[in-house]
């Protein structure tokens, strides 16, 4: 029987993984009419790193960053408790995470993926928050991992100048209240909107002569810019402040502010409407573009190997993108400590 007591939550390591290849704004433009100055100032995004070769995928970045984050604590696999892969680019359509389990040697581990495209990582960490909350699990490794430019259209310079592929891991474990980092947590949901931002199916033109059943495939990647940009900038401020007033917290309290790294001008745009300074914004797009379910923590990873990050520190993470979905997470960060 599990304990009824209330579990407090730390973040206890991170890890992160980009492929080799780097594409640059100069490349992309040999691929589709566009350039450098043009994606730069309407993006923020310079390079963007992209998974090649006919034998890798989203599994190997995963795995990857998931050792990373095992090693810095010396924790073995075995102590994970559960595996959540927050990703909307698996290599097998019935999910990815248990082929990570087998993979890093997690064998005590349960394992499933989450599907929530550029809010994936945050809903990962408060689902596994809340396991960890009840008494259910303590040791979880949560990935949010994509790789995109499987998806991109490369004739299509509205998106192929956005993406790239990336992971990043977090492993999160039970502690007293006292040790407790993440704080509270607020998401939302908005269908009507989905077809802003979607990787859609399409049936083939000819049914099954007999069962007269479509078959189809899933289409490239396809967004509405202009009406993603307009729900972000609109609708993360008030998820921030709604977050923040729940912890009677003021947006003075932030030490950092930490978004997906979608577009530059969106986080500036939210910055700013917060009254946030972008001294505050934690920004790594310039490298890697847009990389989905991987931004985060892969922002989060290079932030704390820089050191920007220090002991009790405010971080709030937002995430927002296809469904389309958002949400925040307040963190008072701790070092980390074995517990």
């Amino acid at each position: 029987m599990k304990s009824s007591i209330t579990h407090g939550v730390k973040i206890l390591s991170t890890g992160s993984a980009v492929p080799h290849f780097s594409l640059n704004n100069q490349t992309i433009s040999e691929i589709v009419q566009t350039s450098d100055e043009w994606i730069s100032t309407r993006t923020g995004i310079k390079e963007r790193r992209l998974l090649t070769g006919s034998h890798q995928s989203v599994i190997d970045l995963a795995i990857l960053a998931s050792r990373k984050a095992l090693d810095k604590i010396s924790m073995d696999p075995s102590q994970i408790d559960l595996i959540i892969l927050a990703t909307s680019s698996p290599n097998d359509l019935f999910g990815s995470a248990s082929q990570i389990q087998f993979k890093i040697g997690a064998v005590n581990a349960v394992a499933f993926d989450l599907t929530a495209a550029c809010s994936g990582f945050v809903l990962g960490i408060v689902t596994a928050s809340q396991f960890i909350r009840s008494g259910t699990y303590c040791n979880i490794l949560v990935i949010g991992a994509d790789v995109l430019s499987k998806w991109v259209d490369w004739s299509d310079r509205s998106t192929c100048i956005l993406f790239g592929d990336a992971a990043g891991a977090a492993i999160l474990q039970s502690c007293s209240d006292i040790e407790n980092s993440i704080l509270n947590f607020q998401l939302n949901t908005d269908g009507y909107y989905s077809s802003h931002l979607s990787i859609p199916y399409q049936d083939n033109d000819k049914p099954h002569a007999f069962l007269n059943l479509h078959q189809g495939s899933f289409k490239y990647l396809y967004m509405n810019g202009r009406e993603v940009y307009k729900f972000a900038v609109s609708q993360v401020p008030l998820s921030i402040l709604k977050c923040l007033n729940s912890l009677n917290m003021s947006v003075n309290d932030i030490n950092w502010l930490l978004l997906h790294q979608a577009n530059e001008r969106i986080l500036n745009a939210v910055a700013e409407k917060l009254s946030i300074s972008r001294d505050k914004i934690i920004a790594n797009l310039s490298k890697y573009g847009n990389t989905s379910a991987a931004s985060i923590p892969l922002a989060l990873d290079e932030a704390l190997q820089e050191s920007k990050i220090v002991d009790n520190d405010i971080v709030v993470i937002a995430g927002f993108g296809a469904g389309l979905t958002w949400g925040t997470i307040i963190v008072r960060w701790k070092e980390f400590t074995l517990g």
